[in-house]
C-alpha cells in the first residue's frame, strides 16, 4: 500500500473531501474541523468505549479551541446495533442544533451517524477508532429496519481522521473483524469476474483497481495486525478506506461485497445471536448477554465457505455443462416466488426476498445465452477466477492467525444451518454472484453437497 493510492482514490471520491491516516493525530482534529467546516462547531456522537478510546480527547481539544457545539451524545445502550431506531434518536438530538456531527467510533456509530445526517441534509466528520470494517468511507449504511438488513442511501463522511495510535490499541477482535471484512474483497472480486464474463454487470476498472491493487500487501501480515503492529494496522486501515472509496465512487457495494457478505446479511435478518464459551473466547459478551457476532466475523465465515465453494467450481468441467438440461430445469418466476414464500413464510424477510428474486429473474432464452457464454469461455473464466481466489487452506491459516473464527460453530452457526443458508442467500439479494451461476447452471445442489459430505472441504 502507499499514500499515493489513497490520494488517488480521494481525488475520485464524490463525497469525502479529506482523509488523513497517521499516528497521534487527534490534536489535529480542531484544525481539520475548522478547515473543512468553516464557521461551524462540532458535537461528538460515540458509545462509551469509543468515547474512552478517542472521543474524550477529541472533546477536550475541540473545547480548547472553542469548537464545542454541544455536550457529546454518548449512546450507552448495551445492545447498541446498527438499527434504524438509533438513527431516529440521533436525528432528534441533532435537529435543534446548528452543529456538525463528529462520529467517534467504528461500524455502528459511523453507519448510524451517516444515515442520520443524510436525513438532516448535513455533512459530518468521522474519527475512526478501529480497523474493523470498510464502511468509514463508503456510500450508504448497512442498517436493520423493519427486520431487514438493507443498504440505506447516505453519503460518506466529508472528512475522516484515522489515528493509527488509537486504532492499534483497539481490541484485537475488532482488528480481526476488519481483516475478515477486507479479505472479503477477494471473493467479491471473483463474483464480479463471473458477472462481467457473462455480460451481467461489467467490471468498473477504476473501482476495481482501487480495491484490488493493494489487497496483497494489506492482507500479508495477519500476525502483525493481531498484535496491533502500527505498520500492519496502517496497511489494513488504508485497504479498508480504499474499499469504502470504491463503493462511494460507484455508488454500489459491488466492489467490496459479494456472496460472502450474503451469509452475514441473512443471519442479521434472522436476528442471529448466541452466547457461551466460544462467545467469551472472542470477547464479544463481557456481560454474558446474548448478542450478535460482529459483521466481520460473520463475513469471515462467509469468506471461508465461499472459498471452499469456488474450489468445487474449479474441480468441475463446466465446459461440458448440459445447457439444454439446465434450461429445461429452470423454474418460472412464479415457481421461484413460491419457493421464497415457502422458505420465509411468516417472517419479516418474506416480501423483501420476493422483491430481490423478482428483480434478478431471467427467462429461459436469456438463461441459455448466459450458460452458453460460460460454457464456451470457461477456460478463460476459470483462469481469471483462479488468479483471484486465494486457496482455502491459506485463507483459513491467515484468518486463524489474525484471531478470527474459522469454524461456523465459533459464531453459533451449526453446519446444518450453514448448509441451509446457501439457498436462502440466493433469495435475499438481487446481486449476481457465483451462487446464482451455480443455480442457473444446475450445479448448486451438487457443489453444496460436496462441501458438506464427510470428505468435504468444510469437514476437514
Amino acid at each position: 500500500m502507499s499514500k499515493e493510492n489513497v490520494e488517488k482514490a480521494l481525488k475520485l471520491a464524490t463525497e469525502t473531501n479529506y482523509l488523513v491516516i497517521g499516528e497521534n493525530i487527534l490534536d489535529c482534529v480542531p484544525g481539520i474541523f475548522k478547515q473543512q467546516f468553516p464557521g461551524k462547531k462540532g458535537v461528538i456522537i460515540a458509545d462509551p468505549n469509543t468515547y474512552r478510546a478517542a472521543g474524550e480527547k477529541v472533546h477536550e481539544v475541540l473545547k480548547e479551541q472553542g469548537l464545542e457545539g454541544a455536550d457529546p451524545f454518548i449512546i450507552k445502550d448495551k445492545d447498541l446495533l446498527a438499527d434504524y431506531r438509533y438513527v431516529t434518536r440521533i436525528v432528534e438530538r441533532l435537529k435543534p442544533m446548528d452543529a456538525i456531527a463528529i462520529a467517534v467510533g467504528a461500524g455502528v456509530i459511523n453507519d448510524l451517524t451517516k444515515r442520520a445526517n443524510y436525513e438532516l441534509g448535513r455533512k459530518y466528520m468521522c474519527v475512526a477508532t478501529a480497523a474493523s470494517m470498510d464502511g468509514y468511507t463508503a456510500y450508504a449504511s448497512s442498517i436493520t429496519k423493519d427486520g431487514a438488513k438493507i443498504s440505506m442511501a447516505c453519503p460518506a463522511p466529508y472528512a475522516v481522521v484515522a489515528d493509527i495510535a488509537v486504532m492499534s490499541k483497539a481490541p484485537s477482535r475488532l482488528t480481526a473483524s476488519g481483516y475478515s471484512d477486507l479479505y472479503a474483497k477477494i471473493i467479491a472480486g471473483a463474483d464480479w469476474i463471473i458477472a462481467d464474463a457473462l455480460g451481467i454487470e461489467s467490471i468498473d476498472e477504476t473501482s476495481w483497481h482501487i480495491v484490488q491493487d493493494g489487497l496483497p500487501s494489506a492482507l500479508n501480515d495477519p500476525e502483525g495486525a493481531r498484535a496491533g503492529k502500527p505498520q500492519a494496522i496502517e496497511a489494513l486501515t488504508e485497504g479498508l478506506m480504499l474499499g469504502g472509496f470504491a463503493i462511494q465512487s460507484l455508488r454500489s457495494s459491488r466492489p467490496a461485497s459479494g456472496s460472502e457478505h450474503q451469509f452475514s446479511h441473512l443471519w442479521d435478518m434472522e436476528h442471529h445471536t448466541f452466547r457461551g464459551e466460544m462467545a467469551k473466547r472472542f470477547g464479544l459478551y463481557p456481560n454474558q448477554d446474548e448478542q450478535a457476532p460482529s459483521h466481520g466475523f460473520k463475513v469471515g465465515i462467509g469468506v471461508l465457505t465461499m472459498t471452499a465453494f469456488y474450489e468445487r467450481v474449479f474441480e468441475t468441467p463446466v465446459e461440458q455443462m448440459d445447457v439444454k438440461k439446465a434450461v429445461e430445469n429452470w423454474l418460472s418466476l412464479e415457481e421461484q416466488i413460491a419457493e421464497v414464500r415457502n422458505t420465509f413464510n411468516g417472517t419479516d424477510i418474506e416480501d423483501f426476498a420476493v422483491e430481490q428474486v423478482t428483480s434478478k429473474y431471467i427467462g429461459r432464452e436469456e438463461l441459455e445465452k448466459q450458460l452458453n457464454t460460460a460454457k464456451e469461455n470457461w477456460p478463460e473464466i476459470k483462469a481469471r477466477l483462479q488468479k483471484q481466489v486465494i486457496p482455502y487452506e491459506e485463507t483459513k491459516r491467515r484468518l486463524k492467525c489474525v484471531g478470527a473464527p474459522t469454524e461456523c460453530e465459533e459464531i453459533g452457526i451449526s453446519k446444518e444451518r450453514l448448509k441451509a443458508s446457501f439457498k436462502k442467500n440466493l433469495m435475499i439479494r438481487s446481486r449476481f454472484t457465483v451462487l446464482d451461476f451455480a443455480l442457473r447452471a444446475g450445479y448448486l445442489e451438487q457443489w453444496v453437497e460436496q462441501l458438506f459430505d464427510k470428505n468435504g472441504w468444510l469437514n476437514k
